[in-house]
């Protein structure tokens, strides 16, 4: 099963940041990514919904791609579906991803901590258990950030002149309504991003924030937590590294011109690594 390929899967072009951090940590992997489009972003879709896709995607590319290992490269997916996902593929490494709290712990010095994300993600169950969690050790700020994931997701269909100020003013009015960010006390000296999409704006957030604002996003230890799991399964690659090219599969139900802009915008991938999804699933 080595040589078998690693299924990841967002509700669009988010789980690409979670990618391209696989890619790094895993040079010999082959993946398989499936961008549901048709249906982005989950965070604004309920957990039936989300839960009932999750599982068809995970079972198309079991049943067609033959995957070793299913990484849930959206933080909405992981906290509605994860646990389905693990109980229906029990032999299956499924690894998720969850707004890094835990890491932003260890790197905040003023003890005042910001969490963005989608509604769906900062309501779940699985959010607030982590939550509640950790709250004796920092304060933290969390604010819903509707309709920002999918104006990143559209930013790939339009020039980034064009898609940029938009963003830019939902990160301003977002993060005002959070409260001074910096590194003095009573500031908040690190933010959280919590959604996969997020990634993609970080540039603009750092500038909006200043440099001594740190930001915390998922992919890397996503990345290590794969590669622990598959070695522990003896199902590591072994090989010399591949360009990321020759590794890789994008497939989508939406736009396809969507994906091969965010592909070569944000991986410097050549078109050619992108496809059409099956239709029926």
């Amino acid at each position: 099963m080595s040589a078998f390929p690693i299924g990841v899967f967002d509700s669009g072009m988010g789980g690409l940041s979670v990618l391209q951090a696989l890619q790094t940590e895993l040079p010999a992997e082959h993946f398989v990514y499936w961008a549901d489009s048709r249906h982005a972003p989950y965070g604004e879709k309920n957990d039936a919904f989300v839960r009932q896709r999750s599982l068809a995607i995970a079972q198309h590319l079991i049943d067609h791609h033959h995957i070793k290992a299913l990484v849930v490269a959206c933080n909405t997916a992981t906290a509605a579906a994860i646990h389905e996902l693990r109980t229906q593929y029990p032999h299956l490494p499924v690894i998720g991803v969850e707004p890094a709290l835990k890491p932003a712990l260890a790197l905040s010095k003023t003890r005042r901590i910001g969490v963005i994300g989608t509604r769906g993600t900062l309501g779940s169950d699985k959010f607030y258990r982590l939550l509640n969690s950790l709250q004796d050790q920092a304060e933290f700020i969390v604010q819903p950030c509707n309709g920002l994931a999918l104006a990143i997701e559209e930013s790939t269909q339009v020039a980034i002149s064009e898609s940029s100020p938009k963003i830019k003013a939902l990160l301003q009015d977002y993060t005002a309504q959070m409260g001074e960010f910096g590194d003095a006390p009573g500031q908040m000296d690190t933010l959280v991003l919590g959604c996969t999409h997020y990634v993609f704006a970080q540039p603009t957030l750092q500038e909006l924030l200043g440099k001594h604002v740190q930001l915390v996003s998922t992919g890397e230890p996503v990345a290590r937590q794969t590669r622990r799991l598959l070695a522990a399964a003896a199902q590591l690659r072994v090989g010399p590294g591949l360009r990321p090219s020759a590794r890789l599969q994008l497939l989508t139900n939406g736009a396809l011109q969507g994906l091969q802009a965010a592909s070569t915008r944000w991986l410097q991938l050549p078109h050619t690594v992108c496809h059409p999804a099956d239709p029926s699933v």
